[in-house]
């Protein structure tokens, strides 16, 4: 049987429920309803709804969703079975607040690797993450199990790390840079692209006085 591929929107949607029902939980409430969900994402109970008829959560309890069983239940859907290892390419300032931050937030994946240039670096533990050399890459990734590549290097040094990433067994993408990462025709690698500037500026325009309500 073929795995149905969920939409992108749903799967950011999905992420963002499981963050609020964890808070939620450790608030001490047990169980919420689509409505209340909905409020703190800014959409409709009917697309909350919608989401978890998707992936097939329903309930007819009065009370609403159980809390604890619809986390378990996108859990199932988001996470590997084996914990994800993720690799930092580019170990300066906010790959190290980025990994400070993630690092034991999610229990199926895991910053486990660094690579750099930078001699200073290497061999080094930065945030509690060993830093390896850039031609190291490939192999490590394959020994450590590394599917997942977070990209925090300058953007003029994107072109030359592509075709290690092509050549590794990295399968998805995300990537801070201001430059968009393009992976070899034909590549299985998903990628998202993450630009800190645009979206600032995004935020900027609507905070201009001439833009606001």
């Amino acid at each position: 049987m073929t795995k149905k591929i969920l939409p992108e929107k749903t799967i950011e949607r999905l992420s963002e429920y499981r963050r609020t029902l964890l808070r939620k939980l450790s608030e001490g409430v047990t169980h919420i309803h689509s409505h209340s969900l909905a409020s703190v994402h800014g959409i409709t109970a009917v697309q909350v709804r919608r989401d978890l008829m998707l992936i097939g959560f329903s309930s007819d309890n009065k009370k609403g969703y159980n809390v604890s069983e619809l986390i378990d239940f996108i859990s199932s859907i988001l996470d590997s079975e084996n914990v994800a290892g993720v690799a930092v390419i580019g170990m300066g300032k906010l790959a190290t607040a980025i990994t400070s931050y993630f690092n034991g937030k999610r229990s199926k994946m895991r910053i486990v690797a660094a690579f750099d240039n930078d001699p200073s670096k290497i061999g080094a533990n930065i945030a509690s993450i060993p830093v390896y050399p850039m031609e190291s890459f490939s192999t490590e990734c394959a020994r450590l199990g590394i599917r997942i590549a977070l990209l925090t290097l300058p953007a003029k040094a994107l072109d030359t790390i592509g075709a290690m990433i092509d050549q590794s067994p990295i399968r998805g993408v995300l990537n801070f840079t201001s430059k968009p990462f393009t992976p070899a025709e034909g590549s299985q690698i998903y990628v998202e692209d993450y630009d800190i500037i645009t979206l600032l500026e995004k935020v900027a325009y609507f905070t201009k006085d001439d833009n606001l309500p």
